[in-house]
């Protein structure tokens, strides 16, 4: 709606999509076009491996933790406000990675950077959702929307190749998103109109506490066990802190009149396995990201456009993938989308099991392309998956918690492929070290596959589907019993 509350017309809405779209372009590419300059910030700044993990795990916890109360601080306070500043927040954030004289600087200013994109995701897709009231504008926006988050994703390797092989440097990676930053925060003033929920849920900082030291001590405790030993104190701490807060979130949040994080949603079998297959699927992209990255560029020796370029077959089989991925579910349902999607990630990761230094390049286009395969074809059948059985009223807490799910796997993902490696890097010469190292990174990749087939089959069927129906329906019993006390 316009300010005046007149319908915005269509070249108007689309121009909005298009605004939204550009921020999750830059928070899709900004999740996955560091790790192509990894190589060169360990050089440049002298960083080892678990600096390297934080440059990455910094962005994507603070990302993560902070999704849902992002959407809920839009709906109170007014989204094109919270929008613009996210904006804001990235933009002078990216300026100031750009600029980190330490990695240590770095990693807090990719931390900050977390926190702005934090509020570009959910909201944009908020305003999305506000912008086109007709369902089959809606849904065409949507796919849309969802479409250039995936591509942006697989396309970050190739431009941080590009930035680097073009002699500008790893800065140049964080100072791109200045101009767009810059022209997002114009438009937005410009075009995009505010709204606001008619009843925004309740601030609960209690939970965003301990949903924020979950995932920070669990990471912090992942990526330090190689380094400081799994019985050091630090570690300890910080996983006896990690399973501490999960405890409060179980017992708390459930408590709420309107929580954080809606615990009781997970009685759902196929919220709970969209939410789990998400989490796999992204924790495998991230190793695999991670560690193909690093071998590429420290193994091979390759230069970062060519290492961007190699990696490209994944990039474009995951943007291609993903609308044909939309009509066989819409055909046949989320099943065969999802075994298929768990099925080419664990092949294309027992591909790399035998990884040598010489490996031969097209043998690694192959798993890159298939994996690209796998990792297009999950979005569509988690989102409808996710969303089966459920009220309207409940739609938009399932999306974010699958959303969620999804910046959790690749923070984790990263962090036990990078914490696997650490482990192994003893003893041989550097380029067998880490292809050796990275063993068994493959074999945990192709177990999370094999997992996804299993929760594929397990979330689908009608039993499943009971049991979001029955959970459903007990969640509205209760809001309606709250809302007549």
């Amino acid at each position: 709606m316009s300010p005046r509350g007149e319908p915005l017309t269509y070249r108007r809405r689309m121009l909005v999509l298009g605004i939204c779209c550009l921020s999750l372009l830059l928070i899709g590419i900004d999740m996955t076009v560091v790790n192509i300059a990894l190589p060169t910030i360990e050089h440049d700044l002298r960083a080892g491996v678990s600096e390297l993990q934080w440059t990455i795990d910094a962005y994507t916890v603070l990302l993560a933790s902070l999704l849902m109360f992002a959407g809920s601080t839009g709906d109170r306070l007014g989204r094109r406000r919270v929008f613009q500043t996210g904006l804001a927040v990235f933009t002078l954030a990216s300026l100031a990675c750009g600029l980190a004289p330490n990695v240590g600087c770095l990693i807090a200013f990719r931390a900050v950077q977390g926190i702005g994109a934090s509020m570009l995701n959910p909201v944009s897709l908020s305003i999305v959702r506000t912008v086109f009231t007709d369902d089959r504008e809606r849904a065409r926006a949507l796919g849309v929307w969802a479409g250039v988050f995936g591509l942006s994703m697989a396309l970050g390797p190739l431009v941080g190749g590009l930035l680097i092989g073009l002699g500008l440097g790893w800065r140049a990676v964080f100072w791109m998103n200045i101009p767009f930053g810059l022209a997002g925060l114009i438009l937005t003033a410009r075009f995009v109109p505010e709204s606001r929920a008619g009843h925004p849920r309740r601030p609960d900082p209690l939970g965003q506490l301990l949903v924020i030291t979950l995932l920070a001590t669990l990471t912090v405790g992942i990526i330090e066990g190689p380094r400081s030993g799994w019985t050091s104190p630090v570690v300890l701490a910080c996983l006896v802190l990690a399973v501490a807060a999960l405890a409060g979130v179980l017992g708390y949040e459930p408590g709420r009149t309107e929580p954080l994080l809606e615990v009781r949603l997970f009685r759902s079998l196929p919220l709970s396995g969209a939410a789990i297959t998400c989490c796999l699927a992204f924790a495998a992209f991230g190793g695999f990201l991670w560690v193909n990255t690093l071998y590429l560029q420290d193994v091979r020796g390759y230069s970062a456009l060519h290492a961007g370029l190699l990696t490209m077959p994944m990039a474009l089989v995951t943007a291609l993938i993903g609308p044909p991925s939309g009509r066989l579910v819409a055909r046949h349902g989320p099943r065969p989308a999802l075994v298929v999607s768990g099925v080419t990630i664990a092949l294309s990761s027992l591909l790399l099991v035998p990884l040598v230094p010489g490996t031969a390049t097209g043998w690694l286009i192959t798993s890159y392309a298939i994996f690209g395969l796998g990792f297009g074809m999950v979005s569509a059948p988690t989102n409808m998956t996710a969303l089966a059985g459920m009220p309207p009223a409940q739609a938009g807490v399932a999306a974010s918690i699958t959303s969620t799910s999804r910046q959790v796997g690749q923070t984790l993902g990263v962090a036990i492929a990078g914490s696997i490696v650490a482990a192994g890097l003893h003893g041989a010469a550097p380029a067998a070290e880490l292809t050796n190292a990275s063993h068994p990174v493959w074999w945990l990749l192709v177990a999370f596959g094999v997992a996804i087939v299993c929760l594929a089959i397990l979330s689908t069927g009608a039993r499943a589907q009971r049991t979001a129906e029955e959970t459903a329906a007990r969640l509205t019993a209760g809001r309606n019993s709250r809302s007549s006390a």
